[in-house]
């Protein structure tokens, strides 16, 4: 079988940081295509569009890239392997293998399609397993080569979603468990330097990071991870369906400079 992600080599030297993005998966395996409503399968609504286009500069740099093949509604690679919800603030929250998109339409064609417990268990296996496999290969291979290592899981969302928060989200918001999952002085290095662009950054609110960032977060054994959520207006036209070229080199212009300092800083201990 073909593995369920892409993978982008760093160009030329490795640095000490790997960057994850696991909403930005569009297709849709052949045993599944005909289970989802065509309407909403032609263009996933809950995707995180362009994320990795976005971040093309990150090889360059020496980061070794990973991104979803397929879209989350197969399975949410940022979701617990059992469902267990990330807030209790009466959010929707979708589940591991979602039955309806964020505005709660049901994704399938009729109920017959809806997955059941062995269904579910032979995604985990075939999408969801292989993708944190390969984040954790990369990160013990960086961690011998350096020391220390920081995952950046990058996520983007619609400007409003009514059925998580009343108010449109910030433009960006940095999440680290609470600071569970990353030193403070990696999490300084990011904060500070993403508020030297024009954007507004909240800091864990009204995201906290996802089951990536939790679940591979172990300062105590020197590997990071933070995750960057950002409005899709930033670096989309405003229907958050195009990408925009200008508006996503001005993202780029503060976002390559956060990693650089961030490598500076992992590369020093």
């Amino acid at each position: 079988m073909n593995e369920p992600y892409f993978l982008t080599e760093a160009a030329g030297e490795k640095v000490p940081i790997i960057l994850s993005s696991p909403h930005s998966g569009v297709e849709f395996p052949d045993e599944l295509k005909a289970h989802f409503r065509p309407e909403l399968a032609a263009q996933p609504d809950d995707t995180d569009w362009f994320v990795n286009q976005l971040y093309n500069f990150a090889p360059e740099l020496g980061i070794t890239m990973i991104h979803a093949k397929y879209s989350r509604w197969v399975i949410d690679l940022n979701r617990d392997p059992h469902s267990k919800p990330l807030y209790n603030d009466g959010r929707i929250i979708t589940e591991l293998v979602p039955k309806t998109d964020f505005f709660g339409s049901e994704i399938y064609v009729d109920k017959k399609h809806v997955p059941d417990d062995a269904e579910i268990e032979r995604r985990t296996e075939n999408y969801y397993k292989p993708y944190y496999r390969k984040i954790e290969s990369l990160l013990r291979e960086r961690i011998g080569e350096f020391r220390q290592v920081l995952l950046w899981d990058a996520h983007s969302i619609r400007r409003f979603v009514p059925t998580i928060q009343s108010e449109p989200f910030p433009d960006m918001i940095l999440g680290d468990n609470d600071g569970k999952s990353a030193s403070g002085e990696i999490i300084e290095i990011a904060l500070s330097n993403l508020r030297k662009g024009k954007y507004g950054v909240n800091h864990n609110s009204p995201f906290k990071g996802g089951n990536i960032t939790r679940s591979f977060g172990r300062p105590e054994n020197k590997i990071y991870a933070l995750q960057l959520e950002m409005s899709k207006t930033n670096y989309m036209n405003d229907d958050e369906l195009t990408f925009n070229e200008e508006k996503a080199n001005e993202v780029r212009n503060v976002l390559r400079p956060v990693f650089e300092n961030l490598i500076e800083y992992l590369n020093q201990v």
